[in-house]
């Protein structure tokens, strides 16, 4: 007869010095599924501060809360003996390859949540993105719809946002306009240099300070070029309206003054050989 004694002895004896550890995973697997939600909580109400959009907070919550459970699960398992570092070479393998495959989505998600944080523009905002310009209607996880001057509806991947260079034209309130000016030789500079500015400052929408301004920039092959520039609060004028009224109201003051803004005239010389 099987004496059982000693392999029960044995089999107490080794369960007695197991259990230490099982309370010592159970003890972190709980305080890891405490931890998780409030890390989770804590991290969304911090991104509220700079995200609006709910559906991008619920995701960066949840994987705040599971970038913790999985962490914390797996300190628990070394408690007893679990082979992590073999469960982790698996997993990466496996994490590999599913990441090359998903490559573009992962970096398009990383992108938008880096654009969200930092924000260079906001929902509304006129913008320049990889030769579009148009309104941001919504930023997403992995892209950004603009609405363009003409109408269209563009998607662009966060990830080319992200590298690309971005021109905000509403990230300040006041933007500065240019128009050009052909002057013709025969004319008095200076005078005609007095009646633009006066016409520009006479204009609604055009600020005072900054002052317009009106400079000679070029000998032109039939006139002499004259940039003109001022400044507008978009916020309180649109933009293009300002510009086209000083456009009209240069044009009209050049006529009642009799000063010559010409067109592009040719010299032909013939030769009698």
């Amino acid at each position: 007869m099987v004496d059982v004694m000693p392999i029960l002895e044995e089999l107490l004896t080794e369960t007695l010095l197991f259990l230490p550890r099982i309370i010592s995973a159970i003890v972190i697997f709980v305080a890891t599924i405490i931890l998780a939600g409030v890390i989770s909580r804590a991290t969304l109400h911090a991104a509220q501060r700079k995200i609006s959009d709910s559906e991008t907070l619920l995701l960066i919550s949840r994987l705040v809360k599971w970038s913790v459970f999985i962490l914390g699960t797996l300190v628990a398992l070394q408690q007893i003996n679990f082979d992590v570092t073999s469960f982790l070479a698996g997993l990466g393998v496996v994490g590999f390859t599913v990441g090359f495959a998903m490559q573009d989505i992962a970096r398009n998600f990383v992108a938008g949540i880096i654009l969200l944080i930092r924000q260079p523009f906001e929902i509304g905002d006129t913008v320049e993105v990889g030769g579009y310009t148009g309104t941001v209607l919504e930023v997403k996880a992995r892209d950004t719809v603009i609405k363009v001057l003409s109408g269209e509806k563009v998607i662009i991947p966060n990830n080319d946002v992200f590298n690309m260079p971005i021109t905000n034209f509403s990230a300040f309130p006041l933007r500065r306009c240019t128009v050009v000016i052909g002057l013709g030789y025969g004319e008095d500079v200076d005078r005609a240099v007095e009646v633009f500015l006066q016409t520009m400052r006479r204009t609604p929408g055009v600020l005072e300070d900054p002052a317009p301004t009106v400079r000679a920039e070029a000998l032109g092959d039939s006139a002499l070029t004259l940039t003109a520039q001022f400044w507008v609060n978009q916020e309180t004028n649109n933009l293009l309206d300002v510009h086209s009224a000083v456009v009209k109201a240069i044009n009209a003051a050049s006529e009642a003054e009799g000063i010559d803004l010409p067109y592009p005239t040719q010299t032909v010389r013939v030769e009698t050989l």
